[in-house]
């Protein structure tokens, strides 16, 4: 009878898609895996899991209250083992398919901040990077990454143009630069004239800054603490980084903006 431990299985896996990956979705992948799929089945060989298993490991999941997106994502990684497992080493079927997924593709919602919110929030943020920062987002819908990543050369302030070509993750510990997180991630954005006062001021109580040199030396969670801190100051209900992109978005259909340069403005891949 054809049978397989969850390690070999795994690891087989790993070493197939880790050249066709990069490094941050390798971090995640293992990260699912290790902590939401392992605890569970790690003792069970895997074609002695049943459909039965899976619904059990799923009501489990959702006992956990993951987020419903977050769910659907940890469902798709174990079926993608099992896929693997059917494809290349014989597995007759694969037991969470019959089972059914679970969580949902799309959030129900996104928060986001109207110009007036945003201008209520920004003067309550005190240190000149993090409030520098976080307008940047604001008033441009860069990724975080695509922040931490920015050098004085990306930056035309004559212009009023703003480059996007890298992205900046940690992981590991270690810091990363790497390419945009889709194709259409390298992009010119427009400037408003605002925006650029405040990124020459900011330039300019620098010291010495290189061209390459990143703009914002910082992480994630520095700016996090940052719009933590500034929302409590303002009597405000926090949102998150990411959804000062949101924010973006919603700005710029609010403006009328076809939304095909929205999508361009944005670097997704389709609308």
């Amino acid at each position: 009878m054809w049978c397989c431990d969850w390690s070999s299985d795994v690891c087989s896996s790993d070493l197939d898609m880790e050249p066709r990956l990069k490094r941050t979705t390798m971090q995640n992948k293992r990260y699912l895996i290790e902590h939401r799929v392992l605890p569970f089945f790690g003792d069970l060989p895997l074609n002695e899991i049943t459909p039965a298993h899976v619904r059990k490991w799923q009501s489990q999941l959702l006992a956990d209250k993951v987020a419903p997106t977050y769910a659907k994502t940890i469902n798709n990684q174990l079926s993608a083992i099992f896929n693997y497992a059917c494809k290349y080493y014989g597995l007759g079927i694969n037991p969470a398919r019959l089972a059914g997924s679970v969580g949902k593709k799309d959030a129900q919602e996104m928060s986001f901040w109207t110009v007036e919110q945003f201008n209520q929030f920004i003067p309550h943020v005190k240190k000149l990077p993090a409030r520098t920062g976080l307008s940047v987002l604001f008033w441009t819908g860069l990724r975080i990454g695509e922040l931490l990543a920015l050098c004085p050369e990306d930056i035309d302030l004559e212009a009023r143009t703003l480059t996007v070509r890298r992205n900046f993750q940690s992981v590991e510990g270690e810091e990363v630069i790497t390419d945009p997180k889709t194709q259409r991630g390298r992009r010119v954005i427009p400037l408003p004239e605002k925006l650029c006062d405040e990124i020459r001021a900011y330039e300019n109580a620098l010291y010495d800054p290189q061209p390459d040199d990143r703009l914002f030396p910082f992480t994630k969670h520095y700016f996090r603490r940052a719009m933590l801190k500034g929302c409590a100051e303002a009597g405000m209900d926090p949102i998150r980084l990411h959804d000062l992109r949101h924010s973006h978005a919603a700005l710029l259909i609010h403006l009328g903006t076809p939304i095909l340069l929205v999508k361009e403005r944005l670097g997704h891949e389709d609308i």
